[in-house]
């Protein structure tokens, strides 16, 4: 005779509820099994006498709630394999946040049990009683022990369950806070439907973790929200903005930009935001951030228009690469610090080429260096790339003779009155002082950018005593200039 695992489900707790079949079963049954005696239908089996092994041990005895589940699972297949046939009672419906259900369902097979299920009420048939919505309205449920911030969608009826303590409470409104305001309306729920034991209080999210009876019959409800400012933080709500700005019925403008038209836009944005770090300007770089982020979407809606791919391509192609660019984070490798890290990242970027038919070893030691970057930076990578290799100065020396050779050679170039000469000459000086900015350590584009502040508040500080004393550059001259300049060095 084949072993028999028989799940039935209690109902969320009112007697009333329980359904006659689950009833019958749990009477004919010999060897009775609960998930936990911590439920209003333990009264049901006392005043019947129905005797029965709670598993509620095993929450104290294990580290975790899957570890738990795992127990679970294990010992009802060896128990029913022993006993042939047991009934294994679980709180509402056993296919609503039972864990311990779903590892039965894959794991009965192979050990020659059978299972089967018989529902009961879930604690969600009182919820969209008891607190009053609609789930085709739009409604999502959510598991308190493992919520993200990415999983809320506000324009959704939300229901987070498992809410067991205080303790689950509080992680629920940390995540929560990521999303919402502080004093965001949410409702708890305790006991939905169950005589005199029910209580439903809606409180603002700061003191979802002030308010005492959590318990096994806790959840937390959000109502559907039609407020504009929240759903203007999902990126959802801002890839339908630019689909409509791009529509039949969009802007003008927007839908006669082409991906060359508005290049120099994504040029210019992208330094505006660079100023806004720059100037540790957190309002800028909210602002510059966001602008940055149109360019992407504005570009992409343009290729989806066509049909060649979508944004939310772009987002899987980024985060594949990240996941596999980081097996020291997301993988079996180590990293003890940034070079290592590096180093991983490196090695990872080539085992793509490979994948896509590249061989790394054909190709330039100087290839990927984008072909219109500001000529600074593209120095300062082609000399980078470069020196993986061994082709650099062991030591900072030589590099100090070669900007004072190439100074020469400018000097000689301009003595020559030779223009051609002496922009080649001065683009090897430049090019030498790069090579210095690395054995120093600094980006030579970071670097020259805060000498262009330093020079543009000292020369502001000349043009400031100037008007001070009603003059104008016309009436000073280089000397008073210089004067002022160098108390402009001794301000903080």
């Amino acid at each position: 005779m084949q072993s028999t695992i028989t799940v039935v489900g209690l109902g969320s707790g009112d007697a009333d509820q329980l359904t006659l079949g689950v009833w019958r079963r749990l009477q004919e049954t010999e060897h009775r099994y609960v998930r936990t005696d911590k439920h209003p239908m333990m009264r049901l089996f006392a005043e019947h006498g129905l005797a029965y092994e709670s598993f509620d041990a095993l929450y104290e005895q294990l580290d975790s709630f899957p570890d738990v589940y795992e127990a679970i699972a294990n010992a009802l297949i060896e128990q029913a394999q022993a006993k042939q046939s047991l009934i294994y009672a679980v709180p509402g419906h056993p296919m609503v946040a039972e864990r311990a259900v779903q590892l039965l369902r894959e794991r009965c097979p192979e050990h020659g049990v059978r299972l089967d299920i018989l529902g009961g009420e879930s604690f969600l048939d009182q919820a969209f009683t008891r607190l009053g919505f609609d789930p085709i309205e739009g409604f999502q449920l959510l598991d308190a022990a493992d919520l993200k911030p990415s999983l809320i969608r506000t324009e959704l009826h939300t229901v987070i369950g498992q809410v067991y303590d205080a303790f689950t409470a509080s992680d629920v409104k940390l995540t929560l806070m990521e999303l919402l305001p502080d004093d965001y309306p949410v409702t708890i729920g305790h006991a939905l439907g169950v005589p005199g034991e029910e209580r439903i209080v809606t409180v603002p999210l700061y003191e979802l973790d002030r308010t005492p009876g959590y318990g096994n019959l806790s959840l937390i409800w959000l109502p559907r929200s039609t407020d504009e400012s929240l759903r203007n933080r999902s990126f959802e709500r801002l890839h339908e903005i630019v689909s409509i700005l791009r529509g039949p019925e969009g802007c003008p403008w927007d839908m006669e930009q082409t991906h060359q038209s508005i290049r120099k836009n994504f040029i210019e944005e992208t330094y505006e935001a660079i100023e806004a770090i720059d100037n540790d300007d957190p309002d800028g770089m909210r602002e510059e951030f966001g602008d940055v982020i149109l360019q992407v979407m504005l570009h992409s809606q343009m290729e989806e228009e066509v049909g060649t791919f979508t944004v939310y391509d772009v987002i899987q192609t980024l985060n594949e690469k990240l996941l596999f660019r980081h097996p020291h984070v997301f993988g079996d490798s180590a990293a003890g610090d940034a070079q290592e890290a590096l180093k991983n990242w490196e090695q990872m970027k080539a085992e793509e080429k490979r994948r896509k038919g590249i061989d790394p070893a054909a190709a330039s030691q100087l290839d990927g260096i984008p072909p219109d970057l500001p000529a600074l930076m593209k120095a300062y990578k082609l000399q980078k790339k470069a020196s993986k290799v061994g082709f650099d100065w062991d030591q900072v020396e030589p590099v100090l003779d070669k900007i004072a050779e190439e100074l020469d050679e400018l000097r000689e170039a301009i003595e020559a009155k030779d223009a051609d000469e002496q922009a080649n000459e001065l683009g090897d000086l430049l090019f030498a002082v790069v090579n210095a900015a690395r054995f120093v350590h600094a980006d030579p584009e970071e670097a020259l950018a805060r000498t262009n502040m330093k020079f543009k508040k000292r020369f502001s500080y000349i043009e400031e005593q100037l008007r001070i004393s009603g003059r104008t550059f016309d009436q000073t001259d280089l000397t008073e200039m210089d004067r002022f300049w160098e108390e402009a060095k001794r301000l903080p």
